[in-house]
């Protein structure tokens, strides 16, 4: 309950408490603690706590593993969401095996159109377009969403997730008036079934100011973005990294007005609290770099604009970092963190 809506410390306590619980009843590998372990991971996740949430998950899942067997649901769901935090992290290859190893688990226990199954799809179609695989992505959401309308309806929330997602990887093709589309149907259902003020509704008006941006929207992309990052804040903390996305956001929507001084100031927040939450390595915090980068470089600091290409560069991962120049992360659903299972 707390977990859905957005209360994620007030989560955790109940889900630590229940842990201890089990364990001390139960014992530590008993089926219910496991499933309560994968919880309190989950939480951890929804915090952007992902080392410590990685541990708990790669924890359950060993032992699920080991209790119940490779092809139980509640070891695929552990998969599924251990899945999910090597992506945050940046680790593509491992997440992507992961969730072909719960949607081909899931499709033969479960059968292609169960929810379960459809968030395979869907978490699979987000590793897809991290790595640039947009196509495929594309076809695996309209997949996910295409069932999760059958089966569930228009506005369950994992349909709307497959609204939303499906909309980022049609704004990475430059489809900005299918994207703009989608995103006001999540964002509307969002808004409706959780408030205005809910982690994923708030993911909703992001990625509906992002592409009212793209299509030169600028004043309204504005007002939107500072919305978000307000209630980020309020909601999720300064140093969360939904949080930072929205600052990276905000900083892009002020350079594309010529406001560089403030654009500036937020995308150094984005970088510091980038590197201090993900690492300098990370993915995210390498487009901070570079979007900071191509900023400097507007306002004629060459020097510094070197400096920090140099060093997007070499904490870079073979990529070219040039092709991240002025593209900020957008604050997508991607999957889903399974929280529910046998004894829950």
């Amino acid at each position: 309950m707390y977990h859905n809506q957005g209360r994620y410390e007030v989560a955790e306590e109940v889900h630590r408490r229940v842990v201890d619980g089990r364990a001390k009843i139960l014992g530590e590998e008993h089926p219910d603690t496991l499933v309560s372990v994968n919880n309190l991971a989950s939480v951890l996740y929804f915090q952007g706590r992902y080392k410590m949430a990685e541990e708990m998950h790669r924890q359950a899942l060993e032992a699920q593993e080991k209790v119940l067997g490779p092809k139980h649901l509640d070891t695929l769901a552990s998969a599924s969401n251990l899945a999910l935090v090597l992506e945050r992290q940046g680790k593509y290859a491992a997440a992507e095996e992961m969730n072909r190893r719960a949607l081909d688990g899931r499709e033969n226990v479960l059968g292609p159109e169960h929810p379960s199954t459809l968030i395979s799809i869907s978490n699979l179609a987000w590793v897809l377009e991290s790595q640039g695989k947009y196509k495929a992505a594309e076809e695996m959401n309209r997949r996910a969403l295409e069932g999760s309308e059958k089966v569930l309806g228009p506005e369950h929330l994992d349909t709307l997730t497959s609204v939303s997602n499906l909309a980022y990887v049609l704004e990475s093709q430059g489809k900005y008036e299918a994207t703009e589309y989608m995103n006001r149907r999540a964002l509307n259902g969002r808004d409706k079934v959780l408030g205005p003020e809910h982690p994923d509704t708030l993911t909703s008006l992001s990625n509906l100011a992002l592409v009212l941006e793209r299509q030169g929207k600028h004043e309204a992309a504005e007002k939107m973005t500072r919305r978000a990052l307000a209630s980020y804040e309020k909601v999720l903390g300064h140093e969360h990294p939904d949080t930072l996305t929205s600052v990276s956001n905000l900083a892009l929507v002020l350079e594309r007005q010529g406001k560089y001084e403030e654009a500036e100031a937020m995308n150094r927040r984005a970088l510091r609290g980038s590197e201090k939450a993900l690492g300098r390595g990370h993915p995210d915090t390498l487009i901070s770099a570079s979007n900071l980068a191509l900023l400097l470089n507007r306002k004629g600091q060459y020097d510094v604009t070197e400096e920090m290409n140099r060093r997007a560069l070499s904490r870079s991962r073979g990529g070219n970092v040039l092709d991240m120049l002025g593209i900020f992360p957008t604050s997508w659903d991607g999957g889903w963190l399974e929280t529910k299972g046998a004894g829950n």
